[in-house]
């Protein structure tokens, strides 16, 4: 269940997606000073719950349980094993695009009526300050150049932080928003060297991570030359009421028969 916004306790919960077996483990994590809780995925998204998404495996008949959700616009299905054959069911979802992982925060909201989002970069860093990874002991929580064999890992097989989170530092680079909207990539991948993953590192999104996509025009959903780079999500409790308007319109006055 999920607990109010500022709650003095605010506790772990399941989002269970429905039409499907599949689920996001969602925790709280240390609120920044002045601002109300916030749930952040445990891990980061894995394939097999993207997939939902893109694939539409929750539906029937081409419909879900949810209208609202089904009029999300749904990214494209990739034109390429997105993958990289690194592994699918999982494994977290790669080469995924800012559009991509907003688009995905839009549908999760929908289909939950929870308010869903990508982490902005104060919100990440301060989670991942409050992981407490010294850089000794950063192999126990972290896939990185010396350790991941040059590919992505199963979400979870390394050591969750101190707020339970896994895999803030390597493996994925992931999704955060800036103050201006724009979109920049926290934590480091599997790529990087181990003094290169953690809470400072970062890359701005750039034209480059999908240079060789040969359609035309570029895909807007999947990232060509950026197999890792992926994304966790945040919630930060209900999807607000939409707003009355100021002056309703007044009924028009019956004409006389």
């Amino acid at each position: 269940m999920l607990s109010g916004a500022g709650d003095a306790d605010p506790k772990a919960f399941t989002e269970s997606i429905r039409g499907t077996a599949r689920s996001v483990e969602m925790i709280p994590v240390a609120a920044m000073p002045g601002a109300g809780s916030i749930w952040m995925s445990k891990m980061e998204i894995p394939w097999e719950v993207l997939d939902i998404c893109i694939y539409g495996f929750d539906k029937v008949d081409g419909k879900s349980d949810s209208a609202d959700a089904d009029a999300v616009t749904r990214p494209t299905k990739p034109y390429i094993a997105m993958d990289r054959g690194f592994g699918h069911a999982g494994w977290p979802a790669n080469s995924v695009s800012f559009k991509n992982a907003n688009g995905f925060c839009q549908w999760l909201s929908a289909k939950s009526g929870k308010h869903y989002r990508l982490p902005t970069v104060a919100e990440w860093k301060y989670a991942c300050e409050m992981g407490k990874i010294s850089a000794d002991i950063v192999g126990d929580f972290a896939w990185f150049d010396d350790n991941s064999d040059g590919t992505t890992h199963k979400v979870g097989t390394k050591t969750a932080d101190a707020q339970g989170l896994h895999d803030l530092y390597g493996n994925l680079a992931e999704w955060c928003v800036q103050p201006d909207g724009t979109g920049v990539v926290l934590g480091g991948s599997y790529r990087e060297a181990k003094n290169e993953i953690g809470c400072s590192a970062f890359a701005v999104d750039s034209p480059k991570w999908n240079r060789t996509d040969p359609q035309i025009p570029k895909s807007i959903w999947w990232l060509a030359d950026a197999g890792w780079i992926g994304f966790r999500v945040v919630c930060d409790g209900p999807v607000a009421a939409p707003v009355a308007p100021i002056n309703p319109p007044v009924p028009a006055t019956p004409k006389p028969q």
